[in-house]
């Protein structure tokens, strides 16, 4: 039977064991301290959010691009394919660690992953010089230094995932598959799936929103 103690660091996400163990290393309180990180970061994204919403009038363009001008629809949809299948890949990866299909299988779903958001990342890199080249620059006005805050910021997210990634494929690959280490493969995989939900909005509002 489940303490109180035991049941106020009960949290959603995905979890390996199939039972509970009760050892000094305690997943459910890692992951309670995951969530409230990721809840805090959550806040930051509505922070940018909220300036890029109140930078697009014609003041703040002032008289420079506007997003049908700066943007390129169809690079920033292979961005949305490429993450959105990564986050795919990784849930396969989840799954496999989960049932113990082994390290092959892991390793091969997570290195699917680390290929795809790599693509993201030099599709967004792309997408970031042409804008460069043709003068969409963030001094340029108020629209443009909010849409250079926010999608960046993103970038920056799935750049620092990359290379949890990476870490973990390394540990995988080089040592047991303990408790700790499907603890720090689950945390990773919520990180993971929040970049990809806050990249729809991000799709959803700037890309989408700005060429309506």
């Amino acid at each position: 039977m489940s303490t109180v103690s035991d049941a106020a660091y009960q949290a959603p996400g995905l979890v390996y064991e199939t039972e509970h163990h009760h050892d000094h290393f305690s997943p459910q309180k890692s992951y309670m301290g995951f969530w409230i990180f990721m809840m805090s970061d959550l806040i930051i994204f509505g922070l940018f959010f909220a300036t890029y919403g109140t930078m697009l009038g014609k003041p703040s363009i002032a008289g420079g691009p506007g997003p049908k001008e700066a943007f390129e629809l169809s690079g920033a949809a292979w961005e949305t394919v490429a993450l959105l299948l990564s986050t795919f890949t990784f849930g396969l990866a989840s799954l496999a660690m989960k049932y113990d299909m082994g390290k092959q299988k892991i390793l091969t779903w997570m290195g699917v992953t680390l290929f795809l958001g790599l693509c993201f990342l030099g599709l967004e890199l792309r997408e970031f010089v042409t804008m460069f080249h043709e003068g969409h620059v963030p001094q340029r006005s108020g629209f443009l230094s909010a849409f250079f805050g926010l999608v960046p910021l993103h970038g920056l997210h799935v750049t620092s995932g990359s290379i949890w990634l990476i870490i973990m494929m390394i540990r995988i690959a080089t040592g047991p598959i303990d408790e700790l280490t499907k603890s720090r493969v689950a945390r990773l995989a919520l990180f993971w799936h929040f970049l990809d939900l806050i990249w729809v909005g991000i799709f959803s509002i700037v890309y989408l929103g700005g060429l309506a």
